[in-house]
């Protein structure tokens, strides 16, 4: 017979592994090389996790890895802002991946950005290779 403990623990360890699941970004291009490559795993906080508010996407700065919602992809983009900029009194942020020549081609606003990539001494947190099951699941 299975004691109450074990049961409270299985419960606990598979509430843990839901939320770090969800703070994690599998990276499905080449665009940021070489800071992370296609196959990575990038570790991130969101702007809302279940009502919690990890960060607020308009104090993101140059320099800051983020997720967004791209007009011009059918899927979250991860890259790099590399310039903030106002127009008519709305905040724009450029953003780019690392090993592209050129900036993503529309402006990104705050509402837009979902999550931001967790650094630690200024480098991203990374597990690498391990998306690439996900890739291959999703056939990306």
């Amino acid at each position: 017979m299975t004691n109450y403990k074990e049961i409270i623990g299985y419960a606990v360890v598979i509430i843990v592994l839901l939320i770090a699941s969800q703070h994690l970004n599998v990276v499905v291009s080449g665009s940021m090389e070489p800071v992370f490559y296609r196959g990575d795993i990038v570790v991130v906080e969101k702007t809302n996790f279940l009502g919690i508010h990890e960060f607020d996407p308009h104090d993101v700065k140059v320099g800051d890895i983020v997720v967004y919602d791209a007009v011009w992809y059918n899927s979250p983009v991860v890259h790099r802002i590399i310039n903030i900029t106002e127009i008519n009194g709305t905040t724009y942020y450029e953003i780019k991946g690392d090993n592209n020549k050129k900036s993503d081609p529309y402006y990104v606003t705050a509402d837009q950005i979902q999550e931001r990539v967790l650094t630690f001494n200024g480098q991203p947190l990374i597990i690498p290779k391990i998306g690439y099951i996900t890739i291959m699941l999703r056939g990306f």
